[in-house]
């Protein structure tokens, strides 16, 4: 499978503090959290991931993170937020779709980050998976939105800055629960 032009951000420089340990390393069915996440969207075929740490060594076991299509950058300054993690991965993503899921998201499936990503190729809009009638993750970004959102303040969030944006909102039924499920603390990684 490939989405030619597609990039996807990867904000991983949060401290996990409620989950007492090095959160993205821990093990999910025999994978790194961190590697099953950026599976999902290699898998997928998007071109190329961009993974944003605190520390560019933090990761260093991870396999995947060594695959042609990935590259790790730092955020100098993670304290300001995921949002400014995720600004940091939009100015180094350069694809025509760029999608944004949380490193700590690693039950989402190939086949939602695919048509995810395709229907933002198709329609423009930025792209929100729903399960459930909630709002999920990966969100697609069409390239012309990334300009606005590096514009604004780093507190802000993702939510409010596509929100005030003009870019139009498609939702997008999946029948993906891993969408909704992120992981914060330890029992998440078993219900």
């Amino acid at each position: 499978m490939s989405l030619e032009g597609v990039t996807a951000v990867v904000p991983a420089a949060g401290r996990s503090t409620r989950f007492g340990a090095m959160k993205l390393l821990a093990d999910v069915d025999g994978r790194q959290l961190i590697e099953r996440t950026i599976a999902a969207l290699l898998d997928a075929g998007v071109e190329r991931v961009v993974v944003v740490s605190r520390d560019a060594a933090a990761f260093s076991g991870v396999a995947l993170l060594g695959d042609r299509r990935v590259e790790t950058i730092v955020n100098a300054d993670p304290e300001r937020g995921m949002f400014s993690s995720i600004q940091v991965g939009l100015a180094a993503a350069p694809g025509r779709v760029v999608l944004v899921l949380p490193a700590d998201m690693p039950f989402v499936s190939a086949a939602t980050v695919a048509a995810v990503a395709g229907r933002a190729g198709a329609t423009g809009a930025v792209v929100v998976p729903v399960h459930a009638g909630r709002r999920g993750h990966p969100i697609a970004i069409p390239q012309p939105l990334c300009a606005a959102l590096l514009a604004l303040p780093p507190t802000t969030t993702l939510k409010d800055g596509l929100a005030a944006s003009t870019a139009g909102t498609e939702p997008l039924d999946v029948d993906d629960p891993g969408v909704l499920r992120d992981v914060d603390v330890p029992e998440d990684l078993i219900r």
